[in-house]
């Protein structure tokens, strides 16, 4: 077996590669490149599952980054269990080609409970108190250790939220994927893994924030270019091949479609008063939708009422299409964990999970980074309310909490409109579309990969074959 690093550097497209990265674009200058075919939707947990299963959602059954549970009558996104993936990975083919092989997992998605011999991904701690405390969950347990004493803690509020992609207390905009960088070095000179799979998420915060075409995106590029070459040199210089890949392209956007307000104003959503505060009951709702970036899963408790739903969704503007059964069979989608219907956003729009029709009553959640609790994924958890978020505020609201109070980091703004890069959708220039990179393969470049098969292109770098 040939050792490789798979470096998936995330938002990365051909329209990047250039002056700004001259690592990325020399690598390329000496081997082979081809365009993916995105994963539909092109997010995270579906692209990545498609990469390192070889199916696509219909078979291994994760429809997005998130998904109604049926049974538990509530919505979950950005679940961690490897076992949620219902299909054999990469690394389960190749062990059983060589009993020596070995995998490290550093950060890629459902990383706890895989069956690698080494993984860690960002895991916060929650006790009792109600308090959060950042951190990272590891296994072997005593990973975490070694790293964190080698390199310091994880920069967390950098992984994600107002501080991500920004110069903070928390370090350099940079900050994340540089440590991740640093502990998959760590790995590679302690462990020497035939197969390391690292994330590096840098692009992926102002691409969204800023929008693909903002001047600052230029030294987000050099950025992560350094990153990336200081990677690709680690690795070569030690005769471990590189890959590099990305997850999906980011196109701009302007657009915010709120179906879950079409909704309501039909008399379709149940909405529960708590606290004086509104949240939205999907048991009860006759249909209600699953907001994860340019995709939408729309439930319906009340299937009488799909045709009504299909029309009302296929005449509002920033909705290009609404698949039905025979659409979701078509595009490999056709789980029980999806939508009676799956809506897709046009280029230039995207869903927000919004229900509230008065700010004044939106759940105390919506003004938090709180991943798990909204009922959908919300990009504007990445800005700051200058209000709000007043650096004497925030100030207060911490040494609350290091004092051992309760206190609500309500920082994150309600306006949908600050939003200016989104995906999930299949960009209508190939230039957008992601991207996998290799010395080492005879990738025929003219022709795109489905994102199905980079399962196999993966497999042949290890196998050398």
């Amino acid at each position: 077996m040939k050792r490789t690093a798979v470096l998936n550097v995330v938002g990365l497209t051909q329209r990047h590669i250039g002056p700004n990265t001259p690592a990325i674009a020399n690598f390329l200058s000496l081997g082979q490149a081809a365009t993916i075919e995105p994963a539909f939707p092109a997010v995270t947990c579906t692209a990545q599952s498609n990469y390192l299963t070889g199916k696509r959602p219909s078979d291994h059954g994760i429809v997005g980054n998130g998904w109604y549970n049926q049974e538990l009558a509530e919505v979950t996104f950005w679940k961690q269990p490897n076992q949620t993936v219902q299909a054999s990975k990469l690394w389960d083919d190749l062990r059983l080609a060589d009993g020596d092989f070995t995998c490290a997992t550093m950060f890629w998605w459902f990383n706890m409970y895989t069956d690698v011999e080494w993984s860690a991904t960002p895991r916060p701690i929650y006790p009792a108190d109600g308090s959060k405390h950042f951190d990272i969950y590891t296994w072997p347990y005593e990973l975490r250790s070694a790293l964190q004493a080698e390199l310091g803690e994880f920069p967390f509020p950098a992984f994600w939220g107002p501080a991500a992609g920004q110069h903070s207390p928390a370090g350099k905009p940079e900050a994340v994927s540089e440590w991740i960088a640093n502990a998959t070095k760590w790995i590679e000179q302690q462990l020497q893994p035939t197969l390391n799979l690292v994330y590096l998420p840098h692009l992926d915060y102002n691409l969204q924030r800023l929008g693909p075409g903002h001047p600052e995106i230029a030294s987000d590029l050099q950025r992560i270019d350094r990153i990336v070459g200081g990677l690709i040199e680690f690795y070569e210089t030690r005769g471990v091949q590189v890959v590099l890949l990305s997850e999906y392209g980011i196109t701009p956007v302007e657009q915010p479609v709120h179906l879950n307000r079409l909704f309501r104003e039909r008399g379709w959503l149940s909405i529960k008063e708590e606290l004086g505060l509104e949240r939205l009951d999907c048991g009860n709702s006759r249909a209600f939708a699953v907001a994860d970036h340019q995709a939408a899963h729309i439930y319906l408790n009340d299937k009488s009422l799909e045709n009504e739903v299909r029309g009302l969704l296929e005449r509002t503007d920033g909705v290009a299409a609404v698949w039905g059964q025979t659409e979701k069979r078509t595009n490999g989608i056709d789980h029980e964990r999806a939508g009676d219907l799956v809506a897709t956003a046009a280029e230039n729009a995207w869903f927000t999970y919004y229900y509230w029709l008065k700010d004044s009553a939106a759940p105390d959640f919506a003004r938090c980074v709180d991943i798990h609790r909204k009922p959908g994924y919300d990009p504007v958890e990445l800005f700051k309310d200058p209000a709000r978020g007043s650096t004497l505020r925030v100030m207060v609201k911490l040494l609350k909490k290091k004092l051992g109070f309760r206190m609500l980091m309500d920082v994150i703004p309600l306006d949908a409109s600050l939003v200016r890069g989104s995906h999930g959708c299949r960009p209508s220039d190939p230039e957008d579309w992601p991207i996998l990179i290799s010395k080492s393969a005879d990738i025929h470049s003219s022709t795109p990969l489905d994102s199905t098969e980079v399962y196999g292109v993966l497999r042949s770098h290890i196998l050398d074959s």
